[in-house]
């Protein structure tokens, strides 16, 4: 009776046929509830010769399928599945067996669960969107639910995700999780991984190898060196490089091959950077996000309170210190006066190109002195370091100790007219798919800052994007990078930073200190202009060592 949770076959509660989710629905309640029979047999039998490691096994298998009921019961958009679930826990529960029950207050510990969309409320078009994605991955994850406040861009997204993990490609299924994994661990992004470990098995990956990359085709390992430096100093990428995976003998990578493995590496580095600037909570089902110890009077015990899960009331409280409505009300206005004086400038006068390269070294160089109070080293464990190779490796300043990186300038090599079709020639689609999410989350706005409308962003988009691909050391010819300085404040500048070169430090504090008086969803929106040109600013270095390589 020890088999765990792979002898039910979940994907019967993907279709869109009703009766056979029924089906599959009452298979499930039947092994549940036969596991669940047993082990009550067990407890009610005290002189019985009992095998102890069966026993915790089969309790282990049981527990791992009630986890999973339970992220069904609230995170199935199908509603049948959802009340189905919920009845097959209340059984076990009746028959004396402890249930799991959501750690945390919804996807997000930064954002308070009502402000995010819930599960059964969305619209028929949502609907079909999260239906979609229930049926390509068997979840609706929290990273879905929070990106949800931008449709447009999740639909973009999501797109994008299935074709590189699922569609035709050159990568073997399991290869890409695997690589999925390497490149979130890059970032000791532990929620990423977790879920990559389950798809990876799920597609008939080699256990084996989630024992450490040293356990991997050689192949794979060969691609560490190209993870670390593109997770943190993609500068510094070469066609030799390129090379050493390219003739590696019977370890070589097809071009076709590496460009696939380029494209999830930055997808799954910038998708980190995403997970902790939001706050992303572990998936229920996972280590985490669920507990079976039951509520104390206040409704969260101190195993909450270690894995960060506070209560609502705390969590509502603004840690950025005692910063007064009317207060951070001036930062908007301040900022939108910023914007108009700016504009006014442009209108009247335009700086020498001279003058432009001079203010992009100077904003490089002062991007070198942005960094947070906690700025502490973190270590990672070691169910995530084992995953990638030199732990100590990190994001490091262009300039530090007198070495000198070249700017990298748009103008000779840019996404638009040298990385759209490289990535498009050797993996058909993908580059169009990526050039449409880039786009989207570049232009993206409903002309809203704060509580003010029919505003044009525009510059103030431009400023974030740039910034970040000025921390790259890629500069726009045409842009002025005084700009920067006047619409990006410091406290925004850390968070910037943080989230594009070390993820793994952002706090809460950082989330709350900058833009106090804009909505959740316009800081959410930040962070999908962040992502996408984190993952540009990767691409574009790796996409030019590729087109050295070959020319």
């Amino acid at each position: 009776m020890a088999e765990g949770e792979n002898e039910v076959r979940w994907d019967g509660l993907c279709s869109r046929d009703s009766t056979t989710r029924e089906t599959a629905l009452e298979t499930i309640r039947q092994i549940v509830l036969r596991k669940t029979e047993y082990l009550r047999s067990v407890k009610e039998t005290p002189y019985r010769p009992s095998d102890g490691l069966s026993d915790a096994g089969s309790l282990d298998g049981l527990n791992k399928l009630l986890a999973h009921l339970l992220m069904l019961s609230k995170r199935c958009p199908f509603k049948d599945v959802r009340e189905k679930s919920e009845l097959i826990l209340k059984s076990v529960q009746e028959l004396g067996i402890r249930i799991p029950r959501p750690l945390g207050h919804g996807p997000s510990r930064f954002i308070p669960e009502k402000e995010i969309l819930q599960v059964g409320s969305e619209d028929a078009q949502m609907h079909t969107l999260f239906a979609d994605s229930f049926a390509a991955l068997g979840r609706l994850d929290n990273i879905t639910l929070v990106m949800v406040f931008h449709p447009q861009y999740l639909e973009s997204f999501l797109k994008t995700q299935h074709y590189l993990l699922q569609m035709d490609g050159p990568l073997p299924l399991h290869y890409r999780h695997y690589i999925g994994i390497m490149a979130a661990a890059r970032h000791q992004c532990s929620y990423l991984v977790n879920l990559h470990v389950n798809d990876f098995l799920h597609v008939g990956g080699d256990s084996k190898w989630l024992n450490g990359l040293e356990n991997a085709p050689q192949k794979l390992q060969n691609l560490g060196e190209l993870n670390k430096l593109l997770a943190h100093r993609p500068w510094l990428i070469t066609k030799e490089h390129i090379e050493q995976l390219l003739k590696a003998e019977e370890h070589s990578w097809s071009l076709a091959e590496l460009v696939h493995a380029v494209v999830l590496l930055t997808h799954y580095h910038s998708l980190a950077s995403f997970t902790f600037g939001c706050g992303i909570s572990p998936e229920i089902h996972c280590d985490g996000g669920h507990t079976f110890r039951p509520p104390s009077v206040n409704n969260y015990c101190i195993c909450d309170i270690t894995n960060g899960n506070h209560s609502v009331e705390e969590n509502q409280v603004n840690s950025a210190g005692n910063v007064s409505i009317s207060d951070s009300f001036f930062e908007v206005e301040a900022l939108m006066e910023k914007m108009r004086q700016l504009q006014e400038c442009r209108d009247e006068e335009e700086a020498s190109q001279e003058e432009m390269a001079s203010r992009f070294e100077i904003e490089k160089r002062e991007s070198m002195f942005v960094f947070s109070s906690d700025d502490d080293e973190v270590t990672p464990a070691r169910d995530i370091s084992r995953h990638f190779e030199d732990t100590s490796y990190g994001y490091k300043d262009f300039s530090r100790h007198g070495m000198h990186v070249p700017t990298f300038r748009v103008q000779d090599y840019c996404w638009e007219d040298h990385g759209y079709s490289l990535v498009n020639r050797l993996y058909p689609d993908v580059g169009q798919l990526i050039d449409e999410k880039f786009h989207i989350a570049y232009n993206l706005t409903y002309n809203t800052m704060a509580m003010h409308k029919d505003v044009d962003t525009s510059m103030l988009r431009r400023a974030i994007w740039n910034y970040i691909h000025c921390m790259f050391g890629i500069r726009y010819d045409d842009y002025d990078y005084g700009e920067i300085n006047q619409l990006l404040d410091r406290s925004f500048k850390v968070y910037i930073k943080t989230i594009v070169c070390t993820p793994e430090k952002v706090t809460k504090r950082m989330y709350d200190s900058f833009w106090r008086q804009f909505k959740h969803s316009e800081k959410v929106h930040v962070n999908l202009l962040l992502i996408e040109a984190r993952m540009q600013a990767e691409l574009l270095y790796a996409l030019r060592a590729i087109t050295r390589y070959m020319t």
